[in-house]
């Protein structure tokens, strides 16, 4: 996207990630980043922190905020699991599809009522066995499930016509723009969106925004109130939030799945940040408030080409988060997956890497 949120030219991008072979600089991988805490304080940037890109799937925790603020949650009874996978893009293994049937059982609808799509389980094990049975991915399979089941127990509270709840001007999609004009600052009427990969609507944001909404949402600092016309007004949204913050670090595989960036980074930071990758490399974290961060931190990054092979996101999260002294030396073990990444030839001869090549 060439412009930013107020028109100004676009600005050229940070090299955030250097791809070797032998002694040389194949390839470079370049991209916006901002840092910011939870006053709006910008306490680091790369790139241009006012390049405009699409929030895509990092969105979900706000998305599923109204779920909470409405008494949706609490009328269907979902579980912490429930609220996590709702938050997440997940692999499409037995433990996240299990979870979206049994939000989709508890309101009494089904998995034709999702209106996602469908594609392969990204879980390579998942797929397998879906091919071993003879059976084709459902909408269940698609990493989006969990966030469309939520959404369509908030159009079953909200009393809207549940196949409707994609619709950008219906009640469902009104309360998550208007959790997100919360958070953001953004007026409602002025947020931009297109239509993301699942269907509904996907907005159009600065790394400097993105970065703000993940400080305030973990901050817990103020409160969102009449999140949609049919919720009782004073609804605290810090508790809201606290409540989806702590549903995603205490079942952290069904945000993503095991060895996946965002359930390995939140299982080595124990408590201490939540974390969502986004489509087209993008990415965004929260990091509690902490001695450090006492109003807490929020980080959003966008890899300028869209990261398809997914060696870029990775190591930039990881780097990043270690600059800022959010990640300690010691949580790195964990994640040396994501620290380097070798370069190797169809031999299986390393003849480079892919590494980190910014400083905050």
């Amino acid at each position: 996207m060439k412009e930013s949120e107020d028109g100004r030219d676009y600005q050229t991008p940070e090299p955030l990630v250097l791809v070797t072979r032998g002694s040389f600089v194949e390839s470079i991988h370049a991209g916006h980043l901002a840092a910011v805490d939870g006053d709006g304080r910008v306490v680091a940037s790369l790139g241009s922190p006012d390049a405009v890109s699409f929030m895509r799937s990092a969105t979900k925790p706000f998305q599923a905020l109204p779920l909470v603020t409405t008494g949706a949650a609490d009328r269907f009874r979902l579980d912490a699991r429930e609220l996590a996978v709702a938050c997440g893009s997940h692999n499409g293994e037995a433990v996240h599809t299990e979870a979206v049937l049994s939000m989709l059982s508890k309101t009494g609808l089904s998995v034709s009522d999702l209106k996602c799509g469908a594609h392969e389980p990204y879980s390579h094990e998942a797929d397998a066995a879906l091919r071993e049975r003879g059976e084709k991915p459902t909408a269940l399979h698609n990493n989006c499930s969990g966030k469309h089941a939520g959404m369509l127990a908030l159009a079953l509270h909200l009393g809207s016509n549940t196949s409707e709840y994609d619709r950008p001007d219906g009640p469902v999609q009104r309360a998550v723009f208007r959790a997100v004009s919360h958070f953001s600052g953004v007026g409602e009427s002025e947020l931009r969106f297109g239509t993301d990969g699942c269907g509904v609507p996907t907005f159009a944001l600065t790394a400097r925004t993105m970065a703000l909404m993940f400080a305030r949402f973990v901050a817990g600092a103020e409160e969102v109130e009449d999140v949609t016309h049919g919720a009782p007004r004073g609804v605290v949204g810090a508790d809201a939030a606290r409540r989806i913050i702590d549903a995603v670090l205490v079942h952290p595989d069904m945000v993503e799945g095991d060895g996946e960036l965002d359930t390995e980074l939140m299982r080595a930071g124990r408590g201490r940040f939540i974390s969502k990758v986004g489509a087209e490399g993008v990415y965004c974290a929260g990091v509690l408030p902490c001695e450090r961060w006492p109003r807490g931190l929020g980080l959003a990054f966008k890899i300028e080409d869209g990261d398809k092979s997914d060696r870029a996101r990775p190591l930039v999260a990881v780097e990043a988060l270690r600059q800022l002294r959010v990640l300690a030396d010691g949580d790195l073990t964990s994640l040396s997956k994501f620290t380097r990444s070798a370069l190797k030839n169809h031999r299986g001869d390393a003849v480079g890497e892919a590494r980190p090549s910014f400083t905050l």
